[in-house]
C-alpha cells in the first residue's frame, strides 16, 4: 500500500442475494472505481471487528430495514466496537445505505443515533432504497462508494 492509498471499511447486513446485497455490490463497485488507490476492506458486519474499525479512514455501512429496525447483525457489530472505539473514530466519515420494505426512517434513525455516539460525520444523506433496486438506485450507491473514497483522498473528509 502506498501512502496515498485510503482505507475504507464496508460493513453491512443481510443476506446473500438479497437487496442489500446488490446495493453493497453497488456501493463497493464505486469505491474501486474512484480513481484512486484504496485499500477496501468489505466485511459482513458479523464477522468484523474493532481492528478493521480503528484502521479505516472512513466507513460504508449498508443494512436491510428489518421490522423498522437495522440489521441484528449491524447492531451487534455496534455493540461488540463501541466500548473498544470510543472517542478513537470522532469525525469519521461514513456513508449509510438501506434496502428497506416499508420506508426506511426507523432503520435510518437507529444507525445515526448510534454513529452520532461514535462521533462520526455523514458523508451524505442516507440512501434508502425501497422495494427493488433500480438501475437508479444502482447508480446511486456507485456513487456513495466513490464519493466517500475520492472525498477522502481528496482531504475534503
Amino acid at each position: 500500500m502506498s501512502e496515498a492509498t485510503v482505507r475504507v471499511l464496508l460493513v453491512f447486513g443481510g443476506h446473500p442475494g438479497g437487496r442489500t446485497e446488490r446495493l453493497r455490490l453497488a456501493v463497493e463497485s464505486g469505491a474501486r472505481a474512484a480513481g484512486v488507490p484504496v485499500a477496501l476492506t468489505v466485511r459482513h458486519a458479523l464477522e468484523c471487528g474493532t481492528a478493521e474499525l480503528l484502521d479505516a479512514q472512513g466507513v460504508l455501512l449498508g443494512t436491510p430495514e428489518h421490522f423498522g429496525y437495522m440489521s441484528g447483525a449491524l447492531k451487534d457489530f455496534f455493540d461488540r466496537t463501541f466500548y473498544a472505539a470510543e472517542g478513537k473514530l470522532r469525525g469519521l466519515p461514513y456513508g449509510l445505505f438501506v434496502s428497506a420494505g416499508n420506508d426506511g426512517t426507523g432503520a435510518v434513525r437507529a444507525v445515526e443515533r448510534i454513529v452520532a455516539g461514535y462521533g462520526w460525520s455523514a458523508i451524505a444523506p442516507p440512501l434508502v432504497v425501497v422495494g427493488d433496486p433500480t438501475a437508479d438506485d444502482q447508480h446511486r450507491a456507485e456513487e456513495l462508494g466513490t464519493t466517500l473514497v475520492a472525498g477522502l483522498a481528496a482531504g475534503i473528509f
